[in-house]
């Protein structure tokens, strides 16, 4: 396994600590208005940005034990020995690792639209219009959302994506914040499902958008045999970005539970 790097990082807040991991192709920007939301009912929020993604390192190897051992450096970094982890899809089953690999750290998780099994895919459309995109030969932002909108019909999804592209100031062209090419490699890993030897007895919520699949109804007891203190919460008129789509009553679902 390699070495675990220093993540990017941002800390909004003050109070009881608070990790906020994102989801694949994501970084911590798509989440500072929840975490603003924390922030402002005392929590110190540490907005962390996965490797490979966002303004974290590159690096040549993508797995949840590996971004277990990150968030590990990272908590001891920041002194954090006790502490809350809210993870969003790939940075729930980030969250879900660190409890089987690090017990005893995490006070409280929070695990957003996101189950403990493997799962068969759905971003391979997306990978494909990322890799099939020259930024080499595109001089405007506008090109590029053009051309991902070629690919991917879905405005939202193509607006979330641009906000990974940023442009080199040395050579003014355009490149992709998150390390594409390792994303495709390791896919398969990003959809592996976690294994839970036992029970593991946190506090965990996990909550499911009302519009999503990634948690169902048949997925519940497996997970409840590894976490017997789960609870489960349903947003309403969520897709499987809860955040974006349901905010007030994400944040108030996970206040409530952080709070008693």
């Amino acid at each position: 396994m390699s070495q675990p790097v220093t993540l990017n990082y941002k800390v909004l807040g003050e109070g009881q600590p608070v990790v906020v991991l994102h989801g694949l192709f994501g970084m911590l920007d798509n989440l500072q208005l929840f975490a603003k939301g924390l922030a402002d009912k005392d929590f110190m929020v540490f907005l962390v940005d996965q490797r490979d993604h966002g303004r974290s390192p590159h690096t040549n190897e993508f797995s949840y034990p590996v971004l277990s051992e990150d968030l590990l450096h990272f908590t001891e970094s920041q002194w954090l020995h006790q502490t809350i982890i809210i993870g969003h899809s790939m940075g729930g089953k980030t969250t879900l690792q660190f409890l089987v690999d690090h017990p005893g750290i995490v006070t409280k998780a929070v695990i957003i639209d996101i189950g403990i099994k493997k799962y068969p895919g759905g971003h391979e459309n997306i990978l494909e219009a990322l890799q099939s995109i020259s930024l080499k030969d595109k001089t405007s932002r506008e090109e590029v959302q053009s051309a991902l909108l070629e690919k991917i019909p879905d405005l939202g999804t193509v607006l979330f994506l641009m906000k990974n592209l940023s442009r080199n100031k040395e050579n003014h062209r355009f490149d992709w914040k998150m390390n594409l090419p390792l994303l495709v490699k390791n896919y398969k890993n990003i959809l592996s499902g976690i294994r839970i030897e036992g029970e593991i007895d946190t506090d965990i919520l996990f909550v499911r958008g009302q519009l999503s699949n990634y948690i169902q109804d048949a997925d519940i007891p497996e997970i409840k045999k590894h976490f017997p203190n789960a609870q489960f919460t349903t947003i309403p008129d969520a897709g499987h970005w809860v955040h974006a789509d349901n905010l007030p009553a994400l944040l108030s679902e996970i206040i409530t539970f952080l709070e008693t």
